[in-house]
């Protein structure tokens, strides 16, 4: 998957015009597992498509895809407001209390709100508060059948630190509800996260950066207990193919990483290995 990524980023960033795109540059959609302050105008519409790969874990073989279909729309000022549906893809097979599955199934449900605070045209940073909810018909870690509902609630900071540099600051905290169909067991857990972007103009409307991101994974929604930790680093590419369609890529491993009582160097109990995303938009 990395392979392939790295070729659409060639392929692309070849056909796009090198004065085509200059001047302003939308934050919204430069990184792949970050956000932007940036929410877009009103009244814009953009269909997504978000391509998201993960595997290796401790003791097997794990491989998940995940395909996102979004609807975004810009209602009024400062507001955005994102709706999604999502299908899974698994391979897992000799990892120790998961059972060998294999198949595709419906994912879930899904939509997100922004509200911008800040705007970087009038502040000295952009600030934006986000909002998730979703609802899952599959675990994502186990392919179980379950009843899951998971929230997220997201900041986000970003600046153009110099000209055609952008960094940007996100905090994030994900508590989730999951009930497994088959036993009736109930399972709370929650993630707690700070990452840290970095997007540099190279050519117009192509940004190259990376991403870094501290993850803590919690039993209980509450952060009661803590199972385990990780830092996920890697490169991000953003490509504005047209006025209207871009493409972002991204491709992380963790280059750290403790599960609680352990002594590992990585964490493949509670995170992946590798984390790849492929967002592909049109504005409407």
């Amino acid at each position: 998957m990395v392979t392939a990524i790295r070729g659409v980023i060639v392929a692309t960033a070849m056909l796009v015009p090198s004065c085509a795109f200059a001047g302003y540059i939308d934050t919204e959609h430069i990184f792949a597992f970050m956000i932007g302050s940036d929410i877009g105008q009103v009244g814009e519409r953009e269909f997504q498509s978000e391509t998201t790969g993960r595997s290796g874990k401790s003791g097997g073989r794990y491989r998940v895809g995940e395909q996102e279909f979004e609807l975004e729309l810009v209602p009024a000022r400062d507001i955005r407001i994102e709706l999604g549906s999502s299908i899974s893809a698994y391979d897992l097979a000799g990892i120790p209390g998961v059972a060998d599955r294999r198949g595709f199934a419906w994912q879930g449900a899904s939509v997100d709100i922004r509200y911008r605070l800040l705007d970087r045209e009038a502040a000295p940073v952009g600030m934006t508060l986000a909002f998730g909810g979703d609802v899952s018909r599959l675990d994502e870690g186990r392919a179980q059948r379950v009843n899951g509902l998971g929230a997220g609630l997201r900041l986000a900071f970003d600046r153009e630190v110099a000209p055609g540099f952008i960094g940007a600051v996100n905090f994030l905290y994900q508590p989730e509800w999951t009930r497994f169909a088959d036993t009736g067991r109930m399972e709370r857990e929650s993630v707690l996260g700070v990452s840290l972007g970095m997007m540099v103009q190279v050519r117009a409307g192509v940004l190259l950066g990376g991403e870094a991101r501290y993850l803590r994974r919690y039993e209980g929604v509450g952060l009661n207990e803590l199972a385990g930790q990780t830092l996920f680093v890697g490169p991000t590419a953003y490509v504005q193919l047209s006025p209207r369609t871009r493409l972002t890529a991204s491709w992380s491993t963790q280059a750290w990483g403790r599960p609680d009582g352990g002594g590992s160097a990585l964490d493949l109990v509670n995170f992946e290995r590798h984390q790849a995303r492929l967002v592909y938009g049109v504005n409407f």
